[in-house]
């Protein structure tokens, strides 16, 4: 009967991949995503681009005016739903994983401090700072500061890409004088990124940002984070939250099958400095530093980590599997499918250029023809905007009741007129009729009319309705 022997060591961890190199790789395709959609384009038209220079907004490359900006809040409800959804589902992953702040400063920290420049020594100990007494360590602060400073600039000019579209950043930032505005915001959001990366650090995270605050109330126990196990691991800390034993041997005394080391691995490691067998806290960020050091560890012993990517209900409770698929997160799912939709149909329905349309105060004018007619006019102000990229010209149908088509025409434009783009047009309109259009001696008759404009050279693509009203005199009046 042969033994089978527990493997250890590398071959334990053979085809591990630690959670930090996948979240470098995933860090690389965030920031080449930020960098790269500004520039996409379909039309001229971008991805996403909240243009206050040319109020404008683009989305899924459709443009949209200012005046149209009620899909503004669909937006935001997607992006609050869906980063309170994600933190029910898995905790502060959106920290570890995706905030500009934690890549800022692992690029800062580990690239630069550690790789670049070798003023820590190692990625693995976050807590020993860099030892600024020694000259040499002094010139290579300098140094990354210098290059944090010039990656904070296309970190800001990224930024503004989502505001101003780098077609215009380029130029404008070639006459600053004429736009302090831009060149006062890359100056702010630069000082605000060396200032918070180099010198807050991670109290951004513990002290400022106040989503750490928001997360607790989110939480269930079903929520995925990196949960020390101390079921397996032994107790380090007693119910007052101190800290009770540090070396394994007293562990080992008062629980013998505890299989914590106290290597402390998982507490050098964090870069919010906690400890993660103190329970859950709020200034952990999910980056999961803390599961790669004990996976590392306890790999060498042929143990699993102690530090798991679970869930309070499956690691600490033990009732069972993680339910993922629970009802508040179906809720979340539902409610973002629902606003997306919403969105997606309200989208669609974009119209190429605004129409608004009022009527004069006068009701109307009652005049003779050279013919002997009796004429009656109804006058009113139309202000059109052109939503497009290239002039147009405008003009507009009238569309009476049924009796009366033909009856009511258009006196005032007399011909087409163009608009350019983003500008608002305030063009004069008076309609008439010279017919009979309704026979009352008691009262004027409000008759309902559509205004159909378009754009004469697009007529398929750029055409709106608009409702407005034709008020005819009583009798009496036209006699």
């Amino acid at each position: 009967m042969s033994e089978t022997t527990t493997p250890q060591g590398k071959e334990y961890l053979a085809g591990w991949t630690p959670w930090r190199i996948k979240r470098y790789w995933f860090y690389g395709l965030v920031t080449v995503l930020s960098l790269v959609i500004p520039w996409i384009q379909v039309d001229g038209n971008h991805l996403f681009l909240l243009s206050f220079d040319k109020l404008k907004l683009h989305l899924m490359f459709v443009q949209f005016d200012m005046q149209e900006l009620y899909l503004m809040p669909f937006l935001l409800m997607i992006l609050f739903i869906g980063v309170f959804g994600i933190t029910v589902l898995g905790g502060r992953v959106f920290c570890g994983w995706m905030c500009p702040q934690t890549i800022f400063r692992v690029v800062y920290r580990d690239l630069i401090e550690t790789k670049l420049l070798g003023l820590r020594k190692r990625i693995k100990n976050k807590q020993q700072e860099p030892d600024y007494s020694k000259a040499e360590n002094k010139l290579k602060r300098v140094v990354a500061l210098l290059l944090w400073t010039g990656l904070a600039f296309i970190a800001a000019a990224d930024l503004m890409w989502y505001f101003v579209p780098p077609e215009d950043f380029f130029a404008y930032i070639q006459n600053p004088a004429e736009h302090p505005v831009l060149i006062g915001s890359i100056l702010v959001i630069v000082g605000f990124l060396v200032y918070d990366v180099i010198f807050l650090k991670e109290n951004f995270c513990v002290y400022v940002c106040p989503y750490s605050r928001i997360q607790s109330v989110l939480y269930d126990e079903d929520t995925v984070m990196a949960i020390y196990n101390p079921n397996r691991g032994g107790d380090i800390y007693n119910e007052n939250k101190e800290k009770v034993f540090t070396k394994q041997n007293d562990l080992l005394s008062v629980n013998p099958s505890a299989e914590c080391t106290t290597c402390e691995s998982c507490v050098t490691v964090c870069p919010t400095h906690i400890d993660i067998r103190k329970g859950l806290q709020l200034e952990c960020i999910n980056c999961l530093e803390c599961v790669d050091a004990c996976t590392e560890v306890m790999g060498k012993l042929g143990k699993p980590t102690l530090v798991e990517w679970s869930s309070e209900k499956e690691t600490l409770f033990r009732k069972g599997k993680t339910d993922y698929f629970r009802p508040k997160i179906l809720g979340y799912i539902a409610v973002l499918v629902i606003v997306s939709i919403v969105l997606a149909m309200m989208g669609s329905k974009k119209e190429y250029m605004l129409l608004n349309i009022n009527k004069e105060n006068r009701l109307y004018s009652i005049n003779q023809t050279e013919e002997g007619k009796t004429r009656v006019d109804n006058a009113y102000t139309f202000l059109l905007q052109n939503t497009l990229n290239e002039d147009h010209e405008y003009y507009f149908d009238v569309i009476a009741p049924a009796g009366m088509e033909g009856k009511i025409k258009i006196d005032q434009p007399a011909k087409p007129f163009k608009v350019k783009p983003g500008i608002v047009k305030k063009k004069v309109v008076v309609l008439y009729t010279e017919e009979m259009l309704v026979n009352d001696d008691r009262k004027d008759t409000v008759i309902p009319i559509t205004i159909r404009a378009y754009a004469v050279d697009a007529k398929d693509k750029v055409i709106v309705d608009r409702q407005s009203t034709f008020t005819f005199p009583r009798a009496d009046l036209l006699k």
